[in-house]
């Protein structure tokens, strides 16, 4: 009973939604898939950094389409790139923490994310966003990042 349980539990905690919410910004065809199944795609959305205001981060990444993607069970490659910018005066919220969640998006029904993660490089006063994926069982070492030198914002 108690293994039944543990499972309940992380499959629970898997389909939670993650940190952020993103919104998508637009995607492009990249296989045409026949008799009229999703084709597979490039996405890029957009999101913010829930503790530092001021910034905007961007994710582009692989979407499967045919049968499997039509009906969410396509487990998609683990290719992702990030691109962040200051967009503003750059506020922090609170204490940063490195490697803190600032986005999740599942890439299987089950098992595999897409993550990005903060890190504060304060030697630098650099923000440093890194793009990777991860699986419970076999992950992937395929990473990107996008820094932000923490700068005056000009007022005009």
């Amino acid at each position: 009973m108690s293994r039944a349980l543990a499972v309940f539990t992380l499959l629970a905690v898997t389909m939670t939604a993650g940190p952020v919410f993103a919104e998508e910004v637009g995607c492009v065809s990249t296989n045409i898939r026949m008799l009229g199944l999703a084709n597979d795609k490039v996405c890029i959305d957009s999101f913010r950094d829930p503790k530092v205001d001021g910034v905007v981060c961007h994710v582009s990444r692989a979407k499967t389409g045919g049968v499997k993607g039509a009906i969410g069970v396509a487990e998609d490659t683990s290719d992702a790139s990030i691109a962040c910018r200051q967009i503003g005066p750059i506020t922090i919220k609170g204490d940063l923490k490195d490697g803190e969640d600032v986005f999740r998006e599942n890439r299987s029904w089950l098992f595999k994310k897409l993550q990005v993660v903060r890190f504060f490089d304060k030697p630098n006063n650099t923000l440093v966003y890194l793009s990777y994926s991860d699986k419970l069982v076999d992950g992937s070492p395929k990473n990107a990042i996008s820094t932000i030198p923490i700068m005056p914002w000009a007022t005009h």
